[in-house]
């Protein structure tokens, strides 16, 4: 921590929501010197997490984890926190003075004013990671991005909370965490989509270890991306390579039509990059266009492809 960062006091932590994060979260912070006192959890899962990253602490009704705790963590479904908030501000569980954290990406603070309006302290603090929720989750915190939305006179506590997690604090408006968290899902989310749908076709074209040939590829891929944005466009689209990408969309109509619409959203937006880039010649992009178009119009197979894959849709 920086010598002009102020440190926190050592403080008494309860998880509201014993999921993958709150557990995890609560455990950094006992590294660092707090105590956790008190964790809420229904589920035979959630029951499990607490026992192995918070041994030895008891598990307990919500209330009484706000009674017992001077932060306290609410790592809930991001629909669920709006009532869990109201109804804990509702029947008295909130104490003047007390940290209340929630680590929900599509919120900042005002989803907190009931607590608030009761003397809570309201801090947002979202983790830019993927929990598994195993003893890795802990390790992954060091240097991992949070977006932290908090009252002017709080920033630095959150902050300085973010930092003894071992993460990095990055400033997000109060309007502006729904677009930031929407970038994040684009990215992170998609990207499992994409990768296991690109495995499951990989095997059904015979590839023994589908993951063994993507890890090095998507690794690669997703460095430069990283390094260089559009210029690190590579394949067929960028390329205007028309008659592969006809081929691509034969092939996966006739073997995973589940695929195609997917495929024909990606190489839309492939195809724009690549051109505003400088990528792409415009004299290629005529004809790549025409196949991406007639690709989408190509009826009943298209359309079942799209109710199959909004069958398995999930969050």
């Amino acid at each position: 921590m920086n010598a002009s960062q102020p440190r926190p006091a050592r403080l008494t932590v309860g998880v509201v929501g014993a999921g993958r994060v709150g557990p995890a979260l609560a455990a950094a912070l006992r590294l660092a010197g707090h105590r956790p006192v008190a964790v809420s959890g229904v589920s035979d899962a959630s029951v499990r997490r607490a026992a192995e990253f918070l041994p030895d602490v008891p598990l307990v009704p919500p209330a009484q984890v706000l009674e017992r705790a001077d932060l306290v963590l609410l790592t809930v479904p991001d629909d669920v926190l709006p009532g869990l908030v109201q109804g804990l501000a509702e029947t008295g569980a909130v104490r003047p003075g007390q940290l209340l954290v929630h680590t929900s990406g599509r919120y900042g603070t005002a989803v907190l004013d009931p607590a608030r309006r009761a003397g809570a302290l309201p801090l947002a603090l979202h983790p830019v990671m993927t929990f598994t929720g195993t003893a890795v989750d802990v390790q992954r915190l060091a240097g991992c991005s949070f977006g932290v939305t908090a009252p002017e006179e709080l920033r630095l506590a959150a902050e300085a909370l973010v930092i003894e997690m071992g993460g990095e604090p990055e400033w997000i408006d109060e309007a502006a965490r729904p677009l930031y968290h929407a970038a994040l899902a684009l990215g992170a989310n998609h990207l499992v989509t994409l990768v296991a749908q690109s495995m499951e076709l990989l095997r059904k074209a015979g590839v023994g270890a589908p993951d063994r040939m993507l890890g090095p590829l998507l690794g690669a891929a997703l460095d430069n991306a990283l390094r260089s944005g559009d210029a690190a466009l590579t394949g067929p689209v960028a390329r205007g390579d028309a008659g592969t990408v006809a081929a691509h969309i034969s092939e996966l109509r006739a073997h995973a039509p589940a695929a195609v619409a997917g495929y024909l959203a990606m190489a839309r937006t492939t195809a724009d990059r690549a051109l505003a880039a400088g990528l792409l010649k415009p004299e290629l992009a005529e004809d790549l266009l025409d196949v991406l178009a007639d690709g989408s119009a190509d009826g009943p197979t298209g359309q079942e492809g799209a109710e199959g894959a909004e069958g398995d849709s999930g969050r």
